[in-house]
């Protein structure tokens, strides 16, 4: 089974760690991602830590990837669609730990949810091919796109509505590249128990490696960069107090509460 890694911080400290996961409730810790050391030969109850992003270093940008799934264009009524993929950039300012609680102010008006399936990359990548492109991936994780929609819908343009702090819950964990299939994931998302969201990453209109190498003829990703690859339907509304929940079975579930504050 691929392994599957951990950025975390013991509780009241600053500094970044990583761990390998050891089954569902233990961590050992370990140098970082690429090398694998254990620091010691001891575990790590994963209830006395703090999980964080599963990066190996903080990304120079986030690349996600609107309107990836037909059936996502078809709910939100989306015509004249472009036959290129659709990009737009997060702010690693919107990185959000699992448990942690998203953020909205009441007077954005409607703020929803978006499960999707992230790439992290693993090596500087600048014009990759189709083919080689899975070559710099260092692993899968998830993401909650999270969005102000009414301030989406507003602007026209989607930089203010993605880029709010918290608008991008991260991890669990990141499971490594070894060559899995990622077209192979089946992704849900769930807001207090209830099913929302259910697809698989094959019902894209880009492939993975297909995004990986339009992106990386437009810009070069560097080690740590993510990419979103879009969400499919059953978007909605968070309401105040509610949790949402993404998952991969091979990965785990993201889970974020959502917090909505009064101005």
């Amino acid at each position: 089974m691929p392994k599957r890694f951990a950025a975390f911080q013991f509780p009241a400290e600053t500094r970044t760690r990583f761990a390998l996961l050891q089954g569902e409730t233990e961590l050992v810790e370990i140098d970082n991602f690429e090398n694998q050391t254990p620091v010691n030969d001891k575990t790590i109850p994963l209830d006395s830590i703090e999980l964080l992003p599963p990066l190996p270093q903080t990304p120079s940008k986030i690349i996600a990837v609107g309107l990836n799934y037909p059936a996502h264009i078809d709910e939100m009524k989306h015509e004249n669609v472009p036959s290129n993929p659709i990009l737009f950039l997060k702010a690693p300012s919107t990185l959000l730990a699992p448990f942690k609680p998203i953020i909205g102010l009441s007077s954005w008006g409607r703020i929803d949810y978006e499960g999707e399936l992230a790439v992290v990359i693993g090596k500087t990548c600048k014009n990759a091919s189709e083919a080689t492109a899975l070559d710099y991936v260092l692993g899968y994780t998830l993401a909650n796109d999270v969005t102000a929609r009414a301030l989406q819908r507003q602007d026209t343009q989607w930089g203010r509505a993605k880029n709010f702090d918290t608008f991008c819950p991260l991890g669990p964990y990141l499971l490594q590249n070894e060559g899995q299939n990622p077209a192979a994931f089946h992704l849900q998302t769930q807001v207090d128990g209830e099913v929302r969201q259910d697809g698989d990453v094959s019902q894209m209109r880009f492939s993975i490696p297909f995004l990986i190498a339009y992106i990386s003829n437009i810009m070069t990703l560097y080690p740590g960069d993510l990419i979103l690859t879009g969400t499919p339907q059953g978007v909605s509304p968070l309401e105040k107090g509610q949790t949402v929940r993404i998952g991969v079975p091979e990965i785990g579930w993201l889970e974020n509460p959502f917090q909505l504050v009064a101005d």
